[in-house]
């Protein structure tokens, strides 16, 4: 990784964007089967199923009422009870016969399927009562069972396009003089767009005329609007709330802020975590031992005591309870309300894989600018020697005017009168030491002490922290001036959240000077910090505290790529529009508060307790009834609840984490 990075002259670190591709390419996670359509299909499909469920309950209560009440055949009996059993059961009978062409034969449609006909059959057999309310009870409390996991991927999906409704659908684009009204895909790069109060902005770009406020609320989870004015930038997904603004774009739709959210997004639940790739691992190893299992249950005991309805009806029971519904729905479902949970307070996790480790972090290590403070130099202190403070700013912006270094345009916004009749000539600037010029024939020298050296003037040091920038004029020092950068309102709050959160050590690496980090620590109450690093010590600083547990890195994510990919978790803040952050960070943080990993770090937590207690709770139950199916006490409705009961109690439980 090479850091474009080099010491201005007034000993200061100069942050350069850097890029970096750090890709999760994480498997397709386990896709249950009727899901992931178009929201308005999978409306139409959810009411489809409720109407089947309710004809078919009461088709089912019909049939119980003549079967009490009449003298038929088995096989009448058989008939009657078909149709609601087909109604509710025809999709997972459908289902299960697709799976045995495809080769996945094992799976929980065909569980049902081979439970549910086998119960229909076993009251053909001498001396066996028949089953067949059973038979359709179990399908229809199957798909009751169904349609709450997918009420409930729903819930935690329109939860996410909730969020996600930052996505607009068209642009006005000024073509030949005229407005054109088109799809945001068709706008290109640099045409003028306008958005009119209440729409949402299509595509990033920077205002060229107007003044408005917008709703940043969808990008960020903020809900404090933010004025923008001409030259401001703008971007994509905000709601433009007030004035009508016109609009240069600079990134085309696909690369926009908003679609990129949108893919970070979609493609997270895709990144599977350990305990969903262990659901999926055991699933597949499960079934077949199950099915073994149910047919040794069916087979062995019958062969011995020649019971074969009893065992038979026990091993179909065994069967039932198996399935492994409740696992397979429940887990990714809670890690997928996790992560819409997360994204609604404006913090993206890139992958439910990440949730796992984000909960288990013990250090937390933060760098200085732009993340503990505002990134924004201002200066504190003027202490002149010959001349007055008034003076001493006059000539250091002076000199400094042609500088895009932060530090020349904090002197520069200190003393922003440039308008007067000084002569500025002759430039020079030396890398690490700093400028001097001529103003009005006299030799003026601005930078730090090894300027001040090199030219022979005595210089003084501050008792202040922060850059300390001195000044002498043909030789002769006439005095210094103090450059700080502002601590953020939220920084030590969110160190004492981190505290509480019972995060072992918080660590602060900066390459700023000594002095000026020790002032920050102290005041934050950091646990240690490192000071005057370049970008490759804190690369090193990193490897070292990875030793100590799982470490998360918090950058603002223009100049720490290399360190957000080298920790176990990147955390970029603040980082709206910075596309090198969103492509090296784990987690990206849509605003500037620093309390937000704490949050990230709770909702994680809690996200993996509720996964484990549904896996704890279902694998529970399902023991206790199969042994109980096994020594003849359970009844096929005890195994109906030990499935589809707890699969949907797994299903409510998992919902608590789209809380966030």
């Amino acid at each position: 990784m090479h850091k474009h990075e080099h010491e201005h002259e007034h000993g200061q670190e100069c942050k350069c964007s850097e890029h970096n591709h750090h890709d999760h390419e994480g498997q397709k996670g386990h896709e249950h089967h009727h899901h992931h359509h178009g929201g308005g299909e999978e409306e139409e499909e959810g009411k489809g199923r409720l109407i089947k469920i309710i004809v078919a309950a009461v088709l089912l209560v019909a049939a119980y009422l003549v079967e009490r009440n009449t003298e038929w055949t088995t096989w009448q009996y058989l008939l009657l009870y078909l149709v609601p059993y087909l109604i509710v059961g025809w999709d997972t009978l459908k289902e299960a016969a697709e799976g045995l062409f495809e080769g996945e034969a094992l799976s929980e449609d065909f569980l049902m399927s081979i439970a549910t006909l086998g119960a229909l059959g076993i009251g053909f057999m001498p001396g066996a009562e028949t089953q067949f309310p059973e038979a359709v009870f179990v399908m229809l409390f199957f798909q009751v069972g169904e349609l709450f996991e997918e009420m409930a991927e729903g819930r935690s999906r329109k939860s996410i396009s909730h969020l996600m409704d930052i996505r607009p659908d068209t642009a006005h684009v000024e073509r030949n003089g005229k407005l054109e009204t088109v799809k945001p895909e068709e706008v290109e790069v640099g045409e003028v767009i306008l958005v009119q109060p209440g729409e949402k902005v299509p595509m990033d770009g920077i205002v060229l005329e107007g003044k408005s406020s917008l709703d940043t609320v969808a990008l960020t989870g903020e809900s404090v609007p933010r004025s923008i004015n001409e030259g401001d930038e703008i971007l994509s997904g905000c709601v433009n709330l007030s004035g009508v603004v016109r609009v240069k774009t600079t990134k085309a739709f696909g690369e926009s802020t908003a679609a990129k959210i949108l893919d970070l997004v979609e493609n997270a639940a895709a990144s599977k975590s350990k305990s969903e790739s262990f659901i999926t691992k055991f699933a597949r190893i499960y079934t077949p031992i199950v099915v073994a299992l149910a047919v040794l249950v069916a087979v062995v005991p019958s062969l011995i005591t020649g019971e074969w309805v009893t065992w038979i009806y026990r091993g179909l029971m065994f069967l039932v309870v198996s399935c492994p519904c409740a696992l397979v729905i429940s887990v990714p479902l809670t890690f997928f309300g996790g992560l819409g949970g997360a994204s609604r307070k404006g913090i993206l996790i890139k992958g439910s894989n990440l949730l796992d480790k984000l909960s288990q972090v013990k250090t937390v290590v933060f760098d200085k600018t732009g993340t503990l403070t505002e990134g924004v130099f201002e200066v504190t202190a003027v202490h002149p020697e010959i001349k007055d403070e008034k003076e001493l700013l006059h000539l250091a912006a002076h000199v400094e005017r042609h500088s895009t270094h932060p530090i020349a345009m904090a002197l520069r916004n200190a003393y922003p009168n440039e308008a007067d009749d000084c002569r500025v000539e002759d430039i020079e600037e030396t890398a690490g030491h700093g400028i001097v010029a001529t103003i009005n024939g006299k030799k003026v020298a601005v930078g730090n002490s090894k300027l001040m050296d090199k030219l022979g003037a005595a210089w003084k040091p501050c008792e202040h922290s922060g850059t300390i920038i001195h000044v002498a004029i043909d030789g002769t020092y006439v005095g210094h001036i103090v450059i700080s950068d502002r601590i953020k309102e939220d920084s030590a709050d969110a160190i004492q959240a981190l505290k509480a959160a019972g995060i072992k050590k918080t660590v602060m690496l900066t390459g700023d000077q000594e002095s000026v980090a020790a002032t920050v620590a102290s005041t934050l109450k950091v646990d240690e910090f490192h000071a005057q690093l370049l970008p490759a010590d804190k690369v090193t600083e990193v490897e070292k505290l990875l030793a100590d547990g799982i470490l998360a890195f918090v950058g603002d994510g223009i100049n720490d790529a290399p360190v957000l990919t080298r920790a176990d978790i990147g955390i970029a803040m603040g980082a709206l529009g910075s596309d090198a952050a969103i492509e090296a960070a784990d987690v990206v943080l849509m605003d500037d508060k620093p309390s937000k990993i704490a949050q990230a770090v709770r909702i994680a937590r809690r996200t993996i307790l509720i996964a484990k207690e549904n896996i704890g709770f279902a694998i529970g139950v399902k023991v206790l009834v199969l042994v109980l199916a096994a020594l003849g006490i359970a009844t096929m409705w005890m195994a109906v609840f030990a499935d589809v009961g707890v699969t949907v109690l797994a299903v409510l439980n998992a919902m608590r984490a789209l809380r966030g």
